[in-house]
């Protein structure tokens, strides 16, 4: 993996680094949204007190860089923001009214489409004042489809395919392909061609490989060598004991995690395994008076972002990730569940890693654990990318990274987020 140093604390200056595996911080800010100046209003309301009934939801370092990342200005970055979290809030009130979908996502221009099961239920989300369509396929028949092919890279990591994931938008799977020389491979796009025009074959795709450099964000070194990943999200068991959530292969081999050359954690779980089919989540606890705070870094974009909860932002949401790498850089989510084939750098085999989420975020090698947030909710740890992606430009780099959910991650370890 290559990694890059950073400066200690995620509010200081980066640094570009050398080939090293460590592991990134922080969360980010909430929902990516567009822009580059904000007029008076939306500052005045992004800096109201706590507690104040007009105080928005949004801080306003936030709103600042999903402006700039989607160029538009910080009011129009405010609205779509606005927009998304009213659009969720009422699927998610239709739901518990009994009303069925086959998933829902975010289009370009920031507006959720539903996907109806049948025309009665097209009518009654419209009547909601939400956009709906009949799918040819729909999530739950994506998701059948694509488990299928998980179960076929199974038997063998298919060296040369470098993704595959449901596309909501779309209504396809989409397997993203570096090579198809392998017979692993081969073998994979056999099974994939069964499923014909439900299925969409993308070439020319770069490799990708996992990333890997006590406030979220802030560097921290693996064992006593030079290799670190990144301070990701505190956690709690029901005894109340504190746990630090992280990509699993920031503690594959369940190392001590150091601060500063102090020792604050020791990887207790992973589900990452090079070379075999893997989750990329784990964790480690939290030393006796050591903490994580509940706050993200944003690497000198003023103050650091508040962590709220952990609800999941639909597709299409806009996201922001703070990484010891590339510091704070925004964009949108892509797909969820989506499964990839990691490369080992150092000439290991080959990894299958499943249950991941895809982004337009750029992230580079030691990013690793870096905290994805949307809004003030808190959404996953860096996971990988491409081997040689390049992140220019600052919070609207353009690129793309995979990030391990952070609310599968929870569910998991029976754990639930520490928040502000």
């Amino acid at each position: 993996m290559r990694i890059s140093r950073s400066s200690r604390n995620p509010q200081n200056s980066r640094r570009s680094g050398t080939y090293r595996f460590a592991f990134v911080a922080a969360a980010l800010s909430a929902s990516v949204v567009m822009g580059t100046q904000a007029t008076a209003q939306a500052t005045a309301q992004a800096t109201a007190p706590a507690g104040d009934a007009s105080a928005p939801l949004y801080q306003p370092e936030m709103v600042r860089a999903l402006a700039a990342s989607l160029d538009v200005d910080e009011k129009a970055a405010t609205d779509r923001l606005d927009r998304q979290d009213a659009q969720q809030k009422r699927l998610a009130e239709l739901r518990e009214d009994g009303l069925a979908d086959d998933g829902a996502f975010f289009d370009a221009s920031g507006d959720l489409t539903v996907n109806a099961t049948d025309r009665a239920d097209l009518a009654r989300f419209e009547q909601a004042g939400l956009e709906a369509r009949l799918p040819v396929r729909g999530e739950s028949t994506l998701d059948r489809i694509k488990a299928r092919l998980d179960a076929s890279a199974a038997k063998s990591a298919p060296a040369g395919v470098v993704a595959w994931s449901v596309d909501l938008a779309a209504d396809q799977v989409v397997v993203k392909v570096n090579s198809d020389r392998s017979a692993p491979a081969k073998a994979f796009l056999a099974a994939a061609a069964k499923h014909g025009s439900a299925v969409k074959i993308v070439r020319g795709e770069e490799k990708l490989a996992p990333q890997a450099a006590i406030y979220p964000g802030s560097k921290m070194t693996i064992n006593s060598t030079t290799g670190w990943c990144s301070v990701g999200y505190g956690a709690r068991d029901r005894s109340g004991n504190q746990y630090l959530v992280t990509a699993g292969h920031c503690v594959a081999n369940l190392p001590t995690l150091r601060y500063d050359g102090t020792a604050f954690a020791k990887g207790t779980k992973t589900r990452y395994a090079l070379g075999t089919r893997s989750v990329d989540m784990g964790i480690a606890s939290v030393n006796s008076g050591h903490s994580i705070t509940t706050s993200v870094g944003t690497w000198g974009n003023t103050n650091p972002i508040a962590v709220r909860g952990s609800s999941r932002a639909a597709s299409g949401a806009s996201l922001c990730k703070s990484g010891a790498t590339t510091g704070w850089t925004c964009g949108t989510v892509g797909s969820y569940n989506v499964s990839v084939t990691y490369v080992d750098l150092n000439g290991g085999p080959d990894t299958v890693v499943t249950g991941l989420a895809t982004s337009s975020v750029c992230t580079e090698g030691g990013d690793s654990g870096g905290a994805y947030i949307s809004g003030n909710q808190a959404q996953g740890m860096t996971s990988g990318g491409p081997t040689n992606q390049r992140c220019t430009g600052g919070v609207d780099s353009r690129g793309s990274s995979y990030f391990q959910p952070l609310d599968d991650t929870l569910a998991h370890y029976g754990l639930t987020l520490n928040t502000n």
